[in-house]
This record gives C-alpha cells, structure tokens and sequence, in this order.
C-alpha cells in the first residue's frame, strides 16, 4: 500500500502529530468544530494547550508512537516540527495512510472556496493579521482567520466564521519535512500584505538571497494567477521589496511615510493611552485614527490592515472604530501587572529590528520612569552569531539593558553562537548600562533592586524566559 501526501474525499478521522503547537493546536479545534473526529499527539503535552484540546475534545496521546495509528485514520496531518524519523511519520508511511501539511488543511478544510486575506513579512505579521480581522469582524463580515498570536478581543487565535473571507498569518518557515517550501505558498491570497523582507530563520534559511526567494515565489504565484483581480498591500521602504516587485503582473499599493504611496500617515501623535495618525489614501485624507497599541511600527500595520479593509468596500469610520476598540495581541507589549508603580511587559521581539522598534515604541508612553530592557536570545537565529553586529544598534532607547546568556546554546555548533557577554561589552563601549546575566533568576534578583516607581520593565523572548513576568512581579 502507498501513501500519498493527498487529502481524500470521504473523512470522519483525523489524527495530528505534534497537536500541542500554536497553529496545530488551533487547527486541530477547527477541525473538531467541522465536525470531524479528532486525535493528535505530542512529545511534550502540558497545559493551557492540552487542557484547551481536552475541553474541546480533541483525544491526546502522549508522546509518539506508532500504535497511535492504529485505528487508521483516515488523514494524519504532520506538523512542521515533526521529523521524518518520528515514529508516527514512519508508521503513517508504511500504512499507506494519507498525509498531508497543516497549511495544506487549513487551505483545504478552512479556506476551500473562501477569499484568502494573507499577511506575509518578516515583522509584524501576527499584529497585522489581528487588526484586520477585527476589521472584518467591526464591519460585520464574521471572517474566519489562524493568526499566531492570541487576540483578546476574541479570546483565541482562530475562528470558524460563516463570511466569505479567511485572514491567515503567511509564514515564510518551511511546511514539513516532506515540503520545505514555505508555509505561505500552499494559500492563494485575494489580498496579501507584504510587511518586510529581512534575514531571518537561520536555521532553515542560507542568507538573505534565500530568504528573498521564498518571497519571491510567494509574489510570483500572485503575478501568474489569471484572471488576476489579486492585489498586494507593500511596504514602502524595503529594497528587497522594491526588487521583488519590479515588473510583477499584480495590482500592488504601497504603503508608508513615502510621498508616493498610495497609502500614508501623516499628523501623528502621542496622547497616552492613545497613538494617534491620519491616514490618507492616493494623496486624499481617508481618515483619523487613534489605538491603544504603540510605534510607529503598529502606525505601519494598522496602516495595512486599512488598505486590505478598504480593498473589500470598508469604510473608514468603520475602520476607526475596529482601531479604538482593538485589544492588542498576547505577548506584543502587553502589560503584564504593575506593581509599586513599575510596569512589567511582555514582547516577543527577537530580531535586532523588532527590538529597536519595541524599545522605541514603548519609550514615549513612560516619559516619568526609565526603560529596562530585558533580552534573552533563545530562536535559533538569535543564538547563532548572524546578529551579533547587528544588536548592539538595537538598545540605544533603553535606560538600562539586561542580556540573559542564551538557554539552549548548546543546540548551536561551536564557532556559530552567540554571545550575550560581547553584545553587552559592545553596549557599554556605547557608554550603556548594560549588563549580563548568566540565567534568570539573577536578572529578577537585579531589577527587583533597581526598578522605581515610574519605570518600565520591557521583557523580550520568544519564549516563556523561565515565567519571569510573574516571578518579577510577585517579588516587586
């Protein structure tokens, strides 16, 4: 018997290897509210995730093994961290059961013949994602969406709604271990954002060639759709963009501070709690905006969100009022308590630039209290030595930096790792104050002794970083 990465007409069980991951989690739920019966497994099933699976349920099996199979199901779909030798994958193979990706089911089950709204780039994807589906859902149109992050204002990251459009988080990382294409290219946007194009993802991509391929194919599968009602919402200030687009048969609108952008802000503010701007279309003011989220950079995603919106016949004063209401998304700035007059927040900036754009975002609403800048390299690009150079530019609005020595360098091969005490001498040759950390509990020792009543403590990880936020705030 052959299997086949196919995904057959007639299903009523589904089983999801690696089920306790963010994306694969949130698909296994929508798969369980189509109607079909769901299992999954997992090496490491732990709450909230199992719970939430549980609750939903979705039947998990600890850890891997190929009797998991043995009701033979009638897909398994493999998540992106499964690799080829796990023994589910090799049993699913020698049955003949049919496989496929969870981008492959989530286009099949969740998009089918819905119109794709699809955020791509290096930054601000899951942001972005989350303001236009709070659009979308201001303006009545019950979108559906799989966005990375979890939205208060619907109180998960996923959603089966009855409307016609799906708002999908692209990401660039590879799909499988039998598809090393990425993510992105398995969905055929109605409207796409590209946010950004930067080195990234060491781990799966070469260089930045490499990585602007991936791009490129994204946009490529745009330009040769025919008919091509398509339209591609693009930053105005990346080259890498520029050189991607040049000569596309797509309808593409920029979007930026540029003077000839389709989209712009202008009259910008700060009035805290509010992050106030005008947005204008084709040179005409479209409308005034204000939102709880910071930056410049969230000015930029809010302002693709808004071409995307308009794209589909969204006003503007809908719009205004998805940005008043929009709560954010879990782990980008959020304030995570105050304590004694000490505000400790959570941001998962890794990349030199997220963290430059989250310390200047952050900076002009605590402009009583200094900014503590806590960082814990731990992606598996942050703990190899591609950045080093580049980090050392990327804390000059802090008051104070505390660099954690990264948790799992040994996963990197000697000769290519980083270091947290050569970022932190490079800092002070800055004249920062900066400091290095051997673990976790020495930085909350640290800023527990420093904070004042004022200041803000910025902690930055992809990660979890040993609970820190809640152990930092119980000893403030």
């Amino acid at each position: 018997m052959t299997s086949a990465n196919t995904i057959p007409a007639n299903i009523r069980k589904i089983h999801l290897i690696a089920v306790c991951g963010t994306g694969m989690g949130a698909l296994a739920c929508m798969l369980k509210d189509l109607g079909y019966a769901v299992t999954g497994s997992d090496a490491n099933v732990y709450p909230p995730m199992s719970t939430f699976l549980i609750n939903k349920g979705v039947s998990i099996f600890e850890s891997f093994n190929k009797t998991h199979l043995d009701d033979a199901p009638d897909l398994v779909v493999v998540g992106n961290a499964v690799r080829k030798d796990n023994p589910e994958a090799v049993a699913a193979m020698d049955m003949g059961l049919p496989y496929c990706s969870m981008p492959q089911a989530l286009n099949h089950f969740v998009v089918g013949d819905k119109k794709a709204l699809v955020v791509a780039g290096t930054h601000g994807k899951t942001t972005t994602s989350a303001m236009l589906a709070w659009i979308l859902q201001t303006a009545g149109l019950d979108p559906s969406f799989m966005i990375g992050g979890i939205l208060p204002n619907f109180e998960g990251n996923y959603r089966l709604g009855r409307g016609d459009y799906v708002v999908i988080e692209g990401d660039e990382y590879d799909t499988a271990f039998f598809d090393k294409g990425s993510k992105f290219l398995h969905f055929d946007p109605y409207v796409a954002i590209l946010t950004s194009v930067e080195f990234d993802h060491a781990d799966i991509f070469d260089d930045l060639a490499h990585v602007k391929r991936a791009f490129g194919r994204f946009i490529d599968k745009m330009s040769d759709k025919v008919p091509n009602d398509q339209l591609l919402v693009a930053w105005d200030d990346d080259k890498n963009i520029d050189d991607l687009t040049a000569g596309k048969n797509v309808s593409i609108q920029r979007y930026g501070f540029g003077q000839d952008s389709w989209w712009g802000i202008s009259r910008t503010s700060i009035e805290p709690p509010w992050n106030c701007f005008t947005v204008s279309q084709n040179g005409e003011e479209f409308g005034r905006m204000k939102m709880r989220v910071p930056g410049d950079h969230n000015r930029l995603n809010a302002l693709a969100a808004t071409a995307a919106a308009s794209r589909l016949g969204i006003g503007p004063e809908t719009i205004a009022k998805a940005f008043e209401t929009f709560a954010g998304v879990k782990r980008r700035q959020e304030v995570r308590g105050v304590k004694n007059g000490i505000t400790v927040m959570d941001d998962f900036a890794h990349h030199p630039t997220a963290v430059r754009e989250t310390i200047r975002a952050v900076r002009p609403f605590y402009p009583n209290g200094r900014l503590i800048a806590v960082f814990e390299p731990r992606t598996n690009t942050s703990m190899r030595d591609v950045f080093q150079d580049a980090y050392p530019g990327a804390f000059g609005l802090a008051d104070i930096i505390c660099i954690r020595q990264p948790p799992m360098l040994s996963k990197i091969p000697e000769g290519h790792r980083f270091s947290s005490t050569q970022l932190v001498g490079d800092l002070k040759k800055q004249n920062l104050d900066a400091h290095y950390f051997p673990d976790t509990d020495a930085i909350i020792a640290f800023v527990a002794n420093t904070a004042k009543a004022g200041d803000v403590v910025l902690i930055m990880s992809n990660g979890g970083f040993d609970g820190i936020h809640d152990r930092l705030l119980n000893v403030l």
